[in-house]
């Protein structure tokens, strides 16, 4: 009954509120935050990097001036990830983040603060769940509702999550992977497991380091990976040059690497997310098993980018793999499409 007449309140309140403010959804991620404007779309889609002056902490840059000057700054000024495998790791700078990027859409949105429904991991705890929500409150936001990264992400890109069959969603971002198999607008399997494009970054700057004794920096290393990357044989392989500092004389050197290489760096990376697929797989119910075997795996996330990804996944479950139309805006736009309609994620919730 309460829960009932909180919804109706909610809903009245949300007609009224309406005309003076819009609510915005935003896919809180390690690498990149998008921000979702209702009835506008994703309007803002920027690196999670900030930098700030290391004696003051004062924010000096955010977003993708922020990522500009990684690897470039002088000793005042420290350039950070505040998320780190998809949860806040530094609290004060991630509200600062965040009030950037609210102020930057609902700068013309000033009578009432938005509301803001952000997605988070499956796997985060309680008290990270706070801390999104704190950080969220305190950078501006009206009110704040959360929604795990698999179900907004499924949403995202139009599976059938409310029908009584079953749908597997794979989202590979920079932090986490997130594996989910949902049904009836719930999810009945989820995994959350902190290896995603950056843990390939770093395979690949140590793959470098400890076969041509180079050392790269993390804009190179996802320059390479971006351009070379593969989980399995390409038809055509590819190489590329790429430039660093010897570990052994200090001096700038140039090499070239291949596809064939930076695949074996990726190894480990692609073996972890295929592992966690196969765990979701084993552990679910008969029924919906049967339902996979037509309908398949989706993958979003930018992790699902690597070429040929899609198709090492199939060989090794047997279901057919596809990757999403528009990964790395899945989870973006399923937090716009919950937006239109907040009162039946109340209900659901």
């Amino acid at each position: 009954m309460f829960s009932g007449l909180k919804n109706k309140i909610v809903s009245a309140l949300c007609k009224i509120f309406g005309f003076w403010s819009h609510d915005i959804g935003i896919d809180l991620g390690t690498a990149n935050t998008l921000v979702f404007v209702k009835d506008k779309g994703i309007v803002l889609r920027e690196p999670s990097v900030v930098a700030i002056y290391s004696t003051s902490r004062r924010v000096r840059a955010v977003g993708d001036e922020a990522k500009r000057m990684l690897g470039r700054t002088p000793g005042n000024i420290v350039t950070l990830r505040p998320m780190k495998e998809g949860v806040i790791a530094d609290f004060e700078v991630t509200e600062a983040m965040l009030r950037y990027f609210i102020h930057k859409v609902s700068r013309t949105m000033k009578f009432v603060p938005p509301r803001v429904i952000i997605a988070v991991p499956s796997g985060i705890t309680e008290v990270e769940k706070r801390a999104v929500k704190e950080a969220a409150i305190h950078a501006g936001a009206r009110d704040v509702l959360l929604i795990q990264e698999p179900m907004a992400a499924a949403i995202g890109v139009g599976l059938p999550v409310e029908e009584p069959s079953a749908s597997m969603i794979v989202d590979i971002g920079g932090g986490t992977t997130e594996v989910a198999i949902l049904s009836l607008s719930g999810m009945v399997f989820s995994r959350s497991v902190r290896v995603g494009g950056d843990e390939a970054d770093r395979s690949i700057v140590s793959y470098v380091k400890r076969e041509y004794n180079l050392i790269i920096g993390e804009h190179s290393a996802e320059e390479i990976k971006v351009k070379l990357g593969s989980a399995a044989p390409l038809e055509k392989e590819l190489s590329m040059s790429i430039k660093g500092r010897d570990s052994i004389a200090g001096l700038p050197r140039t090499i070239t690497v291949t596809s064939q290489e930076i695949r074996e760096a990726l190894k480990d990376t692609v073996t972890s997310i295929v592992s966690v697929i196969k765990s979701a797989l084993e552990q679910c119910p008969p029924e919906l098993s049967a339902d996979l075997v037509d309908k398949g795996v989706v993958l979003a996330g930018g992790g699902s980018m690597i070429r040929n990804l899609d198709i090492l996944i199939s060989n090794e479950t047997g279901l057919p793999t596809i990757v999403a139309e528009d990964p790395l805006s899945a989870v973006a736009n399923g937090t716009g499409m919950v937006l239109q309609d907040l009162s039946l994620w109340l209900e659901n919730e």
